[in-house]
């Protein structure tokens, strides 16, 4: 397969009955409330030296055909730091596809929306509670364009943007709302220091450090914090093919694991591999019947969760020797059209942005149906409940990315 960037939710005793009446009320009301609140070694490529101070300060749709398998317990969460989001005001009813529960998610939702330029909290009722960039939130001269995924840094305070289209990494305080630094030029594709080809799904570590695929120049970098400087590269620049650390086939993803390490996904050859920061590679798969995988992940121990970037697209659940345990691929009217990120929730349900659909799902791993969906199915908009190209999802903290699955 030609590498090809990606655009890239009793019967009660009758003598205690006014007691369990108050206690079940109150039980439910509790849980409406809770429902809508936000809840290295050596170096197989040697030392790089390759710093470069231009690093810069519609209704929910039945999942029909969806194959046998069990339900798959989200990741374990941990308690993690307060909010830096300050938040809009809450107004309205939200904007959700009929039929959509806000209890599917246990917090508010970021989602990169690409083709809008803009990142968006949204809660689980489809208010939107902070929008980037705001008013006054770029500096003159600069831009954001194209933002394909971002996720919240391990402290909680930084937003981590991969603008794959636009060949750049923004980093934005999220207080502030403000980027603080940027890698790579943009708009101009490169692979010389200083310059990406198409980065993807960029991750902060705890100490700072950056990891950030390279898919057009078949490379993965390791980032110090602060200018560019390469601590470790993977890969060999402009060479591509299945032969990790050394060779990569265009991979568009490297996302943490429990044990410490990390998942690879390589979109030529349909692989994914776990890796190590010193580049020992524990195992190999292919995710079984992908076409284009796009974001692996764990969803559990020994499991993991893929994207099939394609149309008809679906979601894979599989163990490291390529065996499927669930699949999610609707037909007809429900199709996904080019999935390219599903990230596992507390409680099993998987949340998936489903990009050309311009919507953001989420999917019953226990009945294969979409249970919350904000987006109009099929149609692009900028109005509050529409997203254009949707290419990136995370949680906020508590339950983000990198706060749950770093260890």
């Amino acid at each position: 397969m030609t590498a090809a960037p990606r655009r890239h939710g009793s019967a009660i005793a009758a003598a205690a009955l006014a007691e369990a009446l108050a206690t079940l009320l109150a039980g439910v009301l509790a849980a409406a409330v809770s429902a809508c609140s936000p809840a290295v070694k050596d170096d197989p490529g040697g030392p790089s030296r390759d710093d470069d101070p231009v690093a810069q300060t519609s209704p929910a749709t039945p999942g029909n055909g969806t194959a046998p398998g069990h339900a798959v317990p989200g990741h374990a969460t941990a308690p993690g730091p307060a909010s830096h989001f300050h938040l809009l005001p809450v107004r309205g009813p939200g904007h959700l596809a009929p039929g959509s529960n806000p209890a599917a998610l246990p917090g508010d939702v970021l989602i990169a929306d690409e083709d809008n330029n803009r990142l968006l909290l949204v809660d689980p009722r489809g208010r939107i509670r902070w929008q980037f960039p705001g008013r006054g939130g770029l500096s003159r001269g600069q831009g954001f364009a194209l933002p394909d995924d971002a996720f919240i840094s391990p402290d909680g305070a930084t937003i981590i943007a991969t603008q794959e289209q636009d060949d750049a990494v923004s980093l934005i305080d999220i207080a502030s709302g403000h980027i603080t630094r940027r890698y790579g030029h943009p708009g101009v594709p490169g692979a010389a220091p200083g310059f990406f080809s198409h980065p993807d799904d960029a991750m902060m570590l705890a100490g700072g450090d950056l990891l950030v695929p390279d898919i057009m120049n078949c490379r993965i970098f390791l980032f110090s914090p602060g200018r560019w400087h390469v601590i470790r590269r993977f890969g060999t620049t402009g060479s591509c093919g299945h032969h990790p650390p050394t060779l990569f086939g265009s991979p568009n993803g490297a996302f943490p694991l429990s044990d410490g390490h990390f998942l690879i996904t390589e979109i030529n050859g349909d692989w994914v591999d776990e890796m190590s920061l010193s580049g020992r590679v524990s195992w190999s798969a292919h995710p079984p019947g992908v076409a284009y995988p796009s974001d692996a992940n764990q969803i559990g121990t020994g499991r993991y969760v893929v994207a099939d970037y394609s149309y008809p697209g679906q979601i894979v659940v599989f163990n490291r020797t390529g065996h499927p345990l669930w699949r999610f691929r609707p037909t007809g009217a429900g199709a996904l059209n080019h999935p390219s990120l599903a990230l596992p929730l507390p409680g099993g349900n998987i949340l998936v942005n489903d990009d050309y659909n311009h919507r953001v799902i989420v999917v019953s791993t226990k009945t294969g149906r979409i249970v919350w969906q904000y987006g109009h199915t099929g149609v692009a908009g900028r109005a509050a409940g529409y997203l254009n190209n949707p290419d990136g999802v995370d949680l906020a903290p508590p339950y983000s990315l990198l706060q749950t699955s770093l260890p």
